[in-house]
């Protein structure tokens, strides 16, 4: 039907519809219909509404409620706002922290709205910083600082194009996506692994400067995918070229990659990667991604070679990414690590190098000469341990546990002692602390060196678990040992009948 507006005297609508098909055409002209009738509707133009097509109501409610618009809305940039504000990210290249933003938006936020919606809103260039790799203290990690108007509407970006990407992304990502952890990927590399019977290899590789190394044309290849929203388009693409701010002041542009620090750069980052798990899955392999990071299972050194080989051709040719051939390797299942941890006789297990590196972190937090009071030592160690047993908890048996906490009773031991200084100021404290006058000088006049002194019986009985625990150290209920019995124990440890008697289970991994 082709519908031609008739004149009529402004209070009725009267639509000539000519009919066209194997019989003769015939105009026919209907009775006076109110525009109010359900057949028959106006847009918001005063155009005629009724007779359009199904797929151009559809581009029309796109248009009306496209994603950038979804950005721009109020709920969504206030969620983004807490979200950024809870992170409490550095200061900017402005030097602006997040407790003076809220006057600033409140102020701008009109005006950068307009030039937002107009096309004009250019992001600000990211402060550059470089940070030490956890074993690498020679080696510097690039990481990037936007400003924090720019963080929140990076974050209202990514809290509009997750709901979007995420139902297709792979179920071997794990990283920095709703509902899944560092945990979930260990799950299933020690479930993959358990599926083969014969002797297993793993193909461990690294992407050299993954996000430095991003190819601009090839990401926004990917995110036309699944939105044609030019406007949301063309902002991700001006951040990505916003710039850097180097630590000597110099601008430099950014042709290719993306710096991460911003929370729109994870988001990219699985979008752009999720081609290789498909590819991945295309060919039958069994892997386990998070973020950068990658596992490819197999049955043989042999084959894990030609693995090796075949992904970086495919990754140099169809992605644009260079594989760090000196740090990517074939290895036994034993001896491949991933996230911190390790496969050992098919249990999970934390690897020396992450035992090495949470010790070294607690020995930083109690060294003596931070310059810091002991209270702040405290809640600094506190809040390190509840967090790293958490993270490395699949990889922890009890007896570590045990061995932790005696560690760590001693270290912190260590860190009163030599607060104490002086022989005089130690012999005061002794004796407060319950020691005999006559075993004093055992102690605060020993030549033995202050690690030795934390394994003696005077300094143990002087400062005993209770008095740490009183003091805020991890002891006791607040132990690890009693951490790792709440965490696989909710429940509290299992019971079990034995010769008509209940005895408390074996805790054991």
């Amino acid at each position: 039907m082709k519908p031609e507006d008739s004149p009529n005297d402004g209070n009725e609508l009267k639509t000539s519809v000519r009919i066209e098909g194997n019989h003769p055409t015939k105009d026919q002209t209907d009775s006076t219909i109110r525009p109010d009738h359900p057949a028959i509707r106006l847009n918001p133009h005063g155009e005629l509404d009724g007779n359009r097509s199904q797929a151009e109501k559809e581009r029309s409610c796109v248009k009306e409620h496209s994603l950038f618009e979804q950005v721009l809305e109020r709920e969504n940039l206030q969620r983004a706002w807490k979200q950024v504000k809870a992170n409490k990210g550095a200061p900017d290249i402005d030097g602006m922290t997040i407790e003076e933003f809220s006057q600033f938006i409140r102020k701008h936020w009109e005006t950068i709205q307009t030039k937002l919606r107009d096309g004009n809103y250019r992001p600000s260039p990211v402060k550059r910083i470089y940070i030490p790799k956890p074993d690498k203290p020679y080696e510097k990690r690039p990481l990037g600082i936007p400003t924090i108007l720019d963080r929140v509407i990076q974050q209202a970006i990514a809290q509009i194009l997750s709901p979007l990407y995420e139902p297709n992304s792979s179920d071997s990502s794990h990283g920095f996506r709703p509902c899944r952890s560092a945990h979930g990927a260990i799950k299933q590399w020690q479930k993959q692994s358990q599926k083969r019977r014969r002797r297993c290899y793993v193909v461990d590789c690294d992407l050299k400067s993954f996000f430095d190394t991003v190819d601009h044309q090839k990401l926004m290849n990917r995110l036309r995918q699944r939105t044609d929203d030019k406007a949301l388009l063309r902002l991700i693409g001006y951040y990505l070229k916003a710039g850097l701010i180097l630590p000597n002041g110099s601008y430099e542009e950014t042709c290719i990659g993306m710096p991460q620090g911003g929370p729109l750069c994870p988001l990219l980052a699985n979008i752009l990667l999720d081609e290789l798990d498909k590819e991945l899955e295309v060919r039958g392999h069994q892997h386990v991604r998070y973020a950068d990071d990658f596992l490819i299972l197999c049955g043989s050194p042999r084959a894990g070679d030609r693995i090796l080989r075949s992904i970086s051709r495919y990754l140099n040719r169809h992605m644009k990414l260079m594989v760090n051939e000196t740090k990517s390797k074939v290895v036994e299942l034993s001896e491949a690590s991933f996230l911190g941890f390790s496969i050992i006789k098919r249990k999970v297990r934390w690897t020396g190098q992450s035992k090495r590196r949470f010790k070294k972190s607690v020995r930083m937090i109690t060294k003596r000469t931070r310059g810091v009071s002991p209270v702040k030592v405290i809640r600094d160690l506190q809040l390190y341990t509840r967090g790293a047993i958490n993270y490395y908890m699949p990889g922890l048996h009890f007896q570590e546990a045990r061995d932790l906490d005696q560690w760590l009773r001693r270290r912190v031991r260590l860190y009163y002692w030599k607060q104490w200084g002086r022989p005089r100021t130690r012999r005061r404290n002794l004796l407060k602390l319950g020691i005999c006058r006559s075993e004093v000088h055992k102690a605060s006049r020993s030549r033995k060196g202050p690690w030795r002194l934390t394994n003696t019986s005077i300094v143990i009985r002087a400062m005993t678990n209770q008095w740490l625990s009183d003091q805020g150290v991890p002891a006791g209920e607040g132990s690890i040992e009693q951490q790792w019995i709440n965490i696989r124990y909710p429940d509290g440890p299992k019971q079990k009948v034995k010769a008509g008697r209940k005895v408390q289970g074996d805790l054991k991994v």
